[in-house]
């Protein structure tokens, strides 16, 4: 069956490489990707899939299933670009490497039994849309999510950090500022708590982190600004230890709020997400068929500091997130405009064809052999009770 899948990718090799094309020549910011989302679903129903659009309420949000029963196997679609600067991080070919998997386990999928469904995930830039999806029980049936993302580096899926997104906003009486008579203004306590921040962040240990900017605090020094906001981006290896910062961080506005006078509200402007959790046996499985595909320079797990939406997920469903060099150029950097035009290479195009097969080739050890599919269930549970020490 392996070799039936990249006998069929072959003969489709050039759809899933104007896939690619097309998204790097379209680019579209999070949650406006409708040429990219239209394009996309048009390519699913050519090929046989069902399409749903505009699902949990999003409008560049979709699912393309095909098959029936369990296991389902979840491949996800990430196209939204970076504003001015496209597709930096390789949401184009990712998008092909998926599809390219889910249209390959399409040819076999009524010999092997079970289903495929592609989720359409927008706005990954922006907190992503898969922790809605997680809330509205769009995973509750799906067995595995596999996701292979385009990287300067092979390595295998490793972990996340967990993210809240928190805002502050000051509110104080308006004034002229040479008539302030020590009068405090929502700027000085915006400053204040950064300033307060730095001092009180060493006590949050190496586990946490916290990086934060002044939006808003006044356009006219003649004026005492009567409104200041900032946001902040906490970070953790875990969530309850992000969560505790998150609880600190309320604590210092309000004591510094009823200290100055001045009216302090907190609230999250962004949806937050768990750390990943990558699945083991999966990660195994993938390596596997990643050499199996002529790819075997693999690196250790990767960590990013930055956070994945697809972590919330990892805390219900089996899940991995390994990465796979698209550049020959080792001075090429990952999120610059020279990484986006290698996504388009005839090198990067071999590379994500072969991500494709290794996606697809995973998800037919899966299906083939239960013990695995239990496997992972119970490596996730071992997982989850490890992190409640």
């Amino acid at each position: 069956m392996k070799q039936e899948i990249i006998g069929y990718l072959e003969s489709i090799k050039e759809d899933l490489f104007e896939i690619s094309s097309y998204l790097y020549n379209n680019p579209e910011e999070s949650f406006k990707e409708y040429s990219s989302c239209e394009y996309l679903c048009n390519v699913y129903e050519r090929f046989g899939f069902k399409v749903k659009k505009n699902i949990i309420g999003m409008p560049t949000a979709f699912s393309a299933e095909i098959g029936s029963g369990h296991p389902k196997i979840c491949f996800i679609c990430e196209y939204d670009a970076v504003k001015d600067l496209g597709h930096i991080t390789g949401h184009n070919l990712l998008s092909a490497i998926s599809t390219g998997a889910a249209l390959g386990l399409s040819k076999v999928i009524s010999k092997l039994g079970g289903s495929i469904i592609v989720l359409g995930c927008p706005g990954e830039f922006l907190g992503g849309s898969k922790v809605t999806m997680a809330k509205q029980g769009i995973f509750e049936d799906i067995d595995v999510v596999l996701v292979a993302h385009p990287d300067i580096i092979t390595a295998e899926s490793g972990t996340s950090m967990a993210l809240i997104p928190l805002k502050i906003n000051y509110k104080s009486d308006y004034g002229l500022s040479y008539r302030r008579k020590g009068n405090y203004s929502a700027l000085d306590a915006c400053m204040l708590t950064f300033n307060s921040l730095n001092i009180l962040s060493k006590g949050f240990g190496p586990a946490c982190s916290i990086d934060g900017v002044i939006v808003q605090g006044g356009k006219d020094p003649h004026l005492l600004p009567n409104e200041a906001e900032s946001k902040f981006y906490i970070r953790a290896t875990k969530m309850h230890y992000a969560e505790a910062v998150e609880y600190k961080i309320r604590s210092l506005s309000k004591c510094l709020g009823e200290i100055m006078n001045i009216n302090a509200e907190c609230s999250i402007y962004e949806i937050p997400y768990d750390e990943l959790i990558t699945n083991s046996t999966l990660s195994r499985l993938f390596s596997h068929n990643l050499k199996e595909a002529g790819i075997i320079d693999i690196q250790g797990p990767k960590d990013t500091y930055s956070g994945l939406s697809l972590g919330t997920v990892s805390h219900s469903v089996p899940c991995i997130h390994p990465y796979i060099s698209i550049v020959q150029d080792n001075s090429i950097k990952y999120s610059s405009k020279e990484f986006a035009l290698a996504t388009i290479s005839d090198f990067a195009k071999n590379i994500g064809l072969k991500a494709s097969h290794s996606l697809a080739f995973t998800a037919i050890d899966i299906i083939q052999k239960e013990t695995l599919l239990q496997e992972s269930r119970e490596v996730l549970n071992n997982s989850l009770e490890k992190r409640k020490d």
